[in-house]
């Protein structure tokens, strides 16, 4: 597939940056920072040997995305150090999420990888311990509103996000990866039972914690393709593109995904996340997992519409990469994954109350 975004191409083949000119390096470095991947950018140009090709004015921004990555990452430790200190009076284990998990444990993904939180996963009983430990050791709650606080705590996979008062960085404390509301509801004892301790850790890093491989990538498509914004959705595609092809030189990992999604109420996310991910980075996905996945995807008039909308909305924000119905595209799949966290009149309800009771507060989310 040689047509695209040039970010797109540059992604699925890093060597395409080689014969850049000074407006293609440009218009590349836009693209990325509309898709928040400006530090992933140096990773796979230096992962395919071509730092040293890329003329100095553009070499000079992926450096300093480079060093930026440096210092997210050491930040990342430090907070992560921080969470473990708070909560080691409670002998659960520290399992981390997403972003963090695959800075701590060292995944591909995480290499160039820039986010703004740091989550956790926790048993539901003990949220009240694990919220107030974080408190008594600086966080609180960034959501005061009376309406947020009831939305996360009746009807969300999660804690209001609390920041904490010195740092000002932020944790997602989750008890589940689907709000209680969702149809879909995989059981999240399975997934702490499946946990795998980190190796490898620096010295004075306390134990820690990650999904095992393929309910990373489970968590990974349940978290892009059901929720409802797309602002950094390729950047999480990517991710998942990533994580296949780190687990997947492992046949036992392909052999064992499609039963893991069956188990865990997950085929449909996984469904598209293979869809996508061959469609849009070239990712090799085994045809046997593709036909063993073709169940799990929506009646053909359906996938056509889907197609048109994630093919837009998975694009990186950038003008250049968009038509006059990506905004619609956006605007759809935001009412989708609205519809699919909450049956209708709960959705309803929540639409009016942001709608027009408390329009200028922080959206919960």
């Amino acid at each position: 597939m040689s047509r695209g975004p040039l970010l797109l191409r540059v992604l699925r083949d890093p060597s395409v940056a080689a014969g850049l000119d000074q407006a293609g390096w440009d218009l590349l470095l836009l693209q990325g920072l509309g898709a928040n991947m400006s530090a992933m950018l140096p990773v796979l140009i230096e992962e395919a040997g071509l730092f040293e090709r890329v003329p100095p004015a553009p070499r000079a921004h992926l450096e300093w995305a480079r060093a930026a990555s440096a210092r997210h990452a050491q930040a990342v430790r430090y907070e992560v150090l921080q969470i473990d200190r708070a909560l080691s009076g409670l002998g659960l284990p520290l399992i981390l999420l997403k972003g963090a998990a695959y800075a701590m444990a060292g995944l591909a993904p995480g290499r160039g990888r820039m986010f703004s939180d740091i989550d956790i996963l926790v048993p539901k009983a003990q949220l009240g311990q694990v919220e107030a430990a974080l408190m008594m050791n600086g966080w609180a709650s960034l959501h005061q509103d009376a309406y947020d606080q009831r939305y996360y705590r009746e009807w969300m996979h999660e804690l209001p996000p609390m920041e904490h008062l010195r740092r000002g960085n932020v944790i997602d404390v989750h008890h589940a990866i689907l709000p209680e509301t969702a149809a879909q509801r995989p059981d999240p004892a399975k997934l702490r039972a499946a946990a795998v301790p980190v190796a490898g850790l620096e010295p004075g890093m306390p134990p820690l914690y990650v999904l095992a491989p393929r309910d990373m990538v489970l968590h990974s498509a349940v978290h892009l393709f059901s929720e409802g914004e797309f602002d950094q959705g390729l950047r999480n595609l990517f991710d998942i593109h990533r994580l296949l092809l780190q687990f997947g030189q492992q046949q036992a990992f392909w052999d064992g995904l499609p039963a893991r999604a069956r188990e865990l109420e997950l085929e449909r996310p996984l469904f598209y996340a293979l869809r996508y991910c061959r469609r849009l980075l070239g990712t090799p996905v085994p045809d046997t997992v593709i036909h063993d996945m073709a169940a799990a995807g929506p009646g053909p008039v359906l996938l056509a519409l889907m197609d048109r909308l994630f093919l837009r909305a998975l694009g990186p924000a950038h003008p250049s990469c968009e038509d006059a119905f990506t905004p619609i595209a956006h605007g759809m799949l935001y009412v989708r994954g609205n519809w699919l966290r909450m049956p209708f009149f709960l959705l309803m309800r929540h639409l009016f109350h942001k709608a027009f009771l408390s329009p200028d507060a922080k959206p919960a989310h």
